[in-house]
């Protein structure tokens, strides 16, 4: 088995394609015919965004858009960069919204969150070790 993509359920696909590109510089790998799905490319996997009804037809069930989120969901897109500081400007003028600024940890990494306008919580951090 191996890690083949996360998709974040949006209200717009091609916003968060936007963004995502505007943010961090990444590639659109695919987008369905009427945009209600799209991919981008990170390298060994994909992040995909699917308009909301996407999800309703294939949870067949309700859940907790990110958007409509106070507080960001209790899960994250995390990005590997060796500057964090520039990513985390870059993501901000791009519109994310600022939560922790880059703070390295005891163990040597520098990490920040942003939240993107569709809410997905963002990590941008240096690599382990």
């Amino acid at each position: 088995m191996r890690f083949a993509y996360t998709i974040v359920y949006v209200r717009d696909v091609e916003a968060s394609l936007a963004f995502f590109e505007r943010a961090f510089g990444l590639a659109r790998r695919f987008v369905a015919p009427g945009g209600d799905y799209g991919e981008l490319d990170t390298g060994g996997t994909a992040l995909a965004f699917a308009q909301h009804e996407v999800a309703g037809d294939s949870l067949g069930q309700p859940y907790l858009a990110a958007e409509a989120s106070a507080l960001p969901l209790g899960m994250e897109v995390g990005f590997v960069t060796d500057d964090v500081a520039a990513a985390c400007q870059r993501a901000v003028a791009a519109g994310a919204a600022l939560l922790k600024a880059p703070t390295v940890k005891p163990w040597g990494q520098t990490v920040a969150y942003v939240r993107a306008p569709d809410g997905t919580l963002v990590e941008l951090c240096t690599a382990m070790g």
